[in-house]
């Protein structure tokens, strides 16, 4: 493999070129008009403008970016995360292109991409999954029987969801009917399909999550658990690897589910198999993503590996080269997503220019980015920033770690979920690693982050005119600033 086409923009696009950068494989980038100083187009060896600013117009333009890659000459397409990551029909035109696709198969994208069709196929492996249907909803009776036997309350999801999209909870049969329409009428609108199953509502759950690896050889390994569990709207903020919950024992049926999942599919590459884990620590299957994680970059700090060059090794018919019995984890990683969100205002984003950027550095500090200061943050796309990745001996060094880069990382112009971060670290719940997925709903308060913040001002202003009065003071004695005044300043500072 001489040159990959990257089909993706941001962080995650720059990621991949670095890997192949150190592989000496050449990088096409692709963009659109508002990415056209974009970090990830200045580090390639090639780029391609490929339309407007809308993804629709850009990065979702499928037939497009294969254009631009067989015009380059690009041995292989990279897609990423979001965007063309898990599209079955890109994958089928790539391979039919000629082009290899760093991802699994079409038809394990078409197998693990729809929930019902996921849960049909893991059943044969005897896969711990949540009560519920296995079919999509028809007969609005027959479904109300169904989730009185279950029990209520029970959770209403589409099948080719995510993200929380067209996913209901109904807490009683008299509003059955209602939250049904309005699950099926976001999943048509968000996915083009409006079908629903029914699901066991478990109330308060840890989402954890095993990363598998598959070769072309049929061997697959999982590379241990994600602790997802701390979300907004359904979407992950912070992510640690080990879980702090799990027991061996646990640990290892869940990574043998988890490899069957991958059999049940015959999968190549790298994928995620999710599941929830009730306070018991029982765990149920809960879908499978087939392509590489945001949160990766935790599973490489406990394991010592570059999943990206793993993917590349599989796609270019590499066998893996270790086994399950080679694999360890290696100490204690957490991942927060830097995002342009206002955590105090319920996390809304919050776009615009940055003003100043500056990030962390040190030992054990990882920041996964593509801004610098200057940049605007664009409207049209998700609105992470960076991945802060803290790796520690343990999980308090990586605590401690994450605490000491939050507060080494420096951004004005915009808010960003960097409060909210430590936050999180310095909680008892999260410290103890008694939470759940209603973390923030259970101990967030945004007027503590209000608080703070004016807190953090009056203690600048403060300490800024204590430094303003001395400097005054000190410049009276022209006689002692010219012997001392460098010395007095540190000291000054030091105290």
């Amino acid at each position: 493999m001489k040159k990959i086409l990257v089909a993706n923009r941001g962080e995650i696009a720059l990621r991949v070129m670095r890997t192949a950068k150190e592989m000496e494989i050449k990088t096409v980038a692709v963009f659109s008009d508002v990415d056209r100083n974009a970090l990830h187009v200045r580090y390639a060896d090639e780029a391609v403008c490929i339309g407007a600013a809308p993804s629709n117009q850009s990065y979702l333009l499928g037939d497009k970016i294969i254009e631009v890659a067989k015009k380059l000459n690009a041995d292989a397409i990279h897609p990423g995360y979001g965007f063309l990551s898990e599209n079955a029909q890109f994958a089928r035109k790539v391979k039919e292109a000629g082009i290899v696709f760093i991802g699994p198969s079409a038809e394990s994208m078409e197998l693990m991409g729809g929930k019902i069709s996921a849960k049909q196929a893991v059943a044969k492996f005897n896969v711990p999954m949540v009560p519920g249907t296995d079919t999509a909803i028809e007969k609005i009776e027959e479904a109300k029987k169904i989730a009185k036997k279950i029990g209520y309350p029970v959770l209403l999801k589409a099948s080719a969801g995510g993200g929380g999209k067209g996913m209901r909870i109904v807490e009683h049969e008299s509003e059955f009917e209602m939250q049904l329409e309005l699950a099926q009428s976001e999943a048509k609108s968000a996915f083009g399909d409006d079908s629903v199953f029914i699901e066991k509502y478990v109330a308060s759950p840890r989402h954890i999550e095993f990363q598998i690896l598959g070769d072309m050889h049929g061997n697959i390994v999982h590379l241990f658990e994600r602790e997802c569990s701390i979300q907004r709207r359904h979407q992950k903020l912070v992510e640690e690897a080990p879980s702090s919950c799990l027991t061996e024992e646990v640990r290892k049926k869940m990574g043998d589910a988890a490899v069957n999942v991958a059999k049940a599919c015959n999968y190549i590459g790298a994928g995620t198999v999710e599941f929830l884990v009730d306070e018991k620590l029982d765990f149920y299957f809960l879908e499978m993503n087939t392509r590489l994680q945001v949160e990766h970059p935790v599973t490489e700090q406990i394991v010592g590996m570059d999943l990206v060059k793993e993917q590349i090794r599989i796609a270019c018919g590499e066998k893996l080269g270790y086994s399950q019995s080679d694999l360890k984890i290696s100490g204690h990683a957490i991942e927060l997503r830097v995002c342009a969100e206002d955590p105090a205002n319920n996390f809304l984003p919050d776009i615009g220019k940055l003003l100043t950027y500056k990030t962390p550095k040190g030992l054990g500090v990882r920041v996964d980015d593509s801004f610098e200061t200057g940049m605007e943050i664009p409207i049209h796309y998700d609105p992470m920033i960076a991945k802060l990745i803290c790796f520690g001996s343990n999980r308090e060094e990586a605590i401690n770690r994450m605490l000491r880069a939050i507060e080494d990382y420096t951004i004005s112009g915009i808010e960003t979920t960097l409060p909210f971060g430590k936050f999180v670290m310095q909680h008892e719940a999260f410290l103890s690693g008694n939470f759940n997925t209603k973390f923030i709903e259970k101990y967030f308060n945004p007027e503590l982050l209000k608080v703070n913040s004016e807190l953090e001002k009056i203690a600048s202003f403060v300490a800024g005119n204590i430094f303003y009065k001395k400097e005054n003071t000190s410049n009276t004695n022209p006689t002692k600033q010219e012997k001392s005044n460098w010395g007095k300043n540190r000291k000054v500072i030091e105290n």
